[in-house]
């Protein structure tokens, strides 16, 4: 029941908002296609640049729907609302809210990326989505809910989730495999860039666009940053209840 409350939660939130969380998923990704998939005409690995290019920008989305969908709010909730506070003293178990938050904000980061697709559904490109690529792009949002939820609880004030977006999405955005092939980046940099959960997560979209097969390196990578953080937010709201 505690998973169901806060899907609840969220699912309350987005209604209530639902055009602002609309027009906020496709502003940003919209001009990256428009700037840099129709001004600039080029073409990546021998395929016009739009097929290299849609896949990472859905991905991109999945990424930035569902950390700002949990960051913020998160930070604002705990240190101010005290709403964690509630939460711990209330019979819902805790792993419950965790597992509520991570999957809330990965439904919202997969809206972000079904919006997209929506918008370049005009555009005749022959990729293909399917229910793999679902998959994936549910568990990114999932890492990147879960990663959000991390910070939040981490945050020294509500100010502190805007930072967490320059510092750690924005790189990611424009580095992980979204708007230029990691093959060009220098050895030990490209190696780095591309342990990213949002550079397999769009290489592996990527594969399937183009009718290949993705491999399971990617879904190590995503399942562990998913663990890693999981057991971070975990540890954190526990100790935090038994102080």
């Amino acid at each position: 029941m505690g998973i169901i409350t806060v899907l609840w939660e969220k699912w309350t939130e987005f209604r209530r908002d639902f055009y602002k969380i609309t027009v906020a998923a496709m502003i940003s990704p919209l001009m990256y296609l428009i700037i840099f998939g129709m001004g600039i005409q080029t073409t990546s690995h021998g395929e016009p640049y739009l097929h290299f290019l849609i896949p990472g920008i859905v991905a991109m989305a999945t990424m930035t729907g569902s950390f700002s969908a949990i960051a913020q709010n998160m930070s604002v909730q705990r240190l101010y609302e005290k709403a964690l506070d509630q939460v711990m003293v209330s019979p819902t178990p805790l792993w419950q809210f965790i597992l509520g938050q991570i999957l809330g904000g990965s439904l919202r980061g997969l809206y972000a990326g079904g919006v997209i697709l929506l918008l370049t559904f005009p555009i005749r490109t022959d990729l293909i989505f399917n229910g793999m690529s679902v998959l994936i792009l549910f568990l990114n949002g999932m890492v990147f809910s879960t990663i959000a939820l991390t910070l939040s609880f981490l945050a020294k004030s509500y100010t502190d989730a805007p930072r967490y977006t320059s510092y750690i999405i924005m790189p990611m955005s424009f580095l992980c495999n979204t708007f230029f092939s990691t093959d060009q980046m220098p050895n030990g940099f490209r190696q780095l860039i591309s342990l990213l959960p949002l550079s397999q997560a769009s290489g592996m979209v990527r594969s399937i666009s183009n009718g290949e097969k993705p491999g399971s390196f990617g879904f190590v990578v995503l399942f562990l940053y998913l663990i890693v953080f999981g057991l971070i937010s975990v540890l954190f709201i526990y100790k935090k209840k038994n102080l």
